[in-house]
């Protein structure tokens, strides 16, 4: 696996070192779109609708329609946004792991220990072992700030991307507000069907059988000879930054905690003498 990038995580005054990496992978055949008469590949234009010219990558904006008019947004434009480059996994507050709604998450990450020792990460995933807890983080990928959930995986640190609140829908459909009785001998019966199917979990013994089948489907066809030449129907085919340094790590814990606590104490009101 190759990092995408490289960061800390930092929470108080504690740094951790980390190299990230994408968790997860699409094992889905590629497949493109060709001509059912002679095979040639199916290619897409980016074409202007009011000259009719293919127009090239550099000359193209980005635009948001509202329905009635339309705001055309230039690459000056995005360039005037503060952009996020920070290289930081900024711990906001632990939670209780169970707070968290799958619904939430996003995409995943494996988070490695860079630097010379890796006792600060091996620590935090032993802390969020013992706590039955998720570090709740601010971080920055692609130049868009997001909310992620750091939590232990196995033996690693992993980073999940966390859909923001308004970007979950609610469910609301008139058919749940009817009202539906449900008799004990029924609700016997489905927890009886339902415990005649019950297992523990293992992903490893589910096959996407769609894709094994197309895959040997494809190497039938290439063993017989049904196939085309790719170089006549296709045409022509187609930084790293160093982790901060780390504090004395007993200290930055010792002194992360009593700031923490300076925060929490309550500020005394001033007096004020009489005149």
């Amino acid at each position: 696996m190759r990092s995408i990038w490289t960061g800390a995580i930092t929470f108080g005054l504690v740094n951790v070192p980390v190299k990230v990496y994408s968790a997860t992978e699409d094992h889905d055949v590629s497949l493109h779109q060709v001509h059912d008469a002679d095979g040639g590949r199916i290619r897409y234009q980016r074409r202007c609708e009011i000259c009719a010219k293919v127009v090239p990558y550099d000359h193209i904006d980005k635009a948001f329609d509202d329905g009635e008019q339309t705001v055309v947004l230039t690459a000056d434009d995005f360039a005037s946004l503060p952009a996020e480059h920070s290289k930081e996994i900024d711990v906001v507050e632990f939670v209780p792991s169970d707070q968290i709604d799958p619904i939430m998450l996003d995409k995943s990450y494996f988070l490695e220990p860079d630097g010379k020792s890796s006792k600060a990460y091996v620590l935090l995933r032993r802390t969020l072992e013992a706590t039955d807890r998720t570090a709740i983080v601010h971080f920055a990928l692609r130049q868009k700030t997001r909310l992620g959930a750091l939590r232990v995986h196995g033996d690693v640190l992993m980073l999940q991307s966390l859909l923001w609140d308004d970007e979950v829908r609610e469910a609301k459909f008139a058919s749940l507000d009817e009202r539906v009785n449900i008799s004990a001998k029924e609700l016997d019966m489905s927890a009886a069907l339902v415990e005649s199917f019950a297992a523990d979990f293992a992903p490893d013994a589910f096959n996407d059988d769609y894709q094994d089948e197309l895959r040997a489907l494809i190497e039938a066809k290439l063993k017989s000879g049904d196939a085309v030449s790719t170089e006549v129907t296709f045409g022509e085919t187609a930084e790293e930054g160093e982790g901060g340094e780390v504090l004395d790590l007993m200290e930055a814990l010792r002194r992360s905690v009593e700031a923490s606590r300076d925060r929490s104490k309550p500020k005394s009101k001033r007096t004020r003498s009489a005149s």
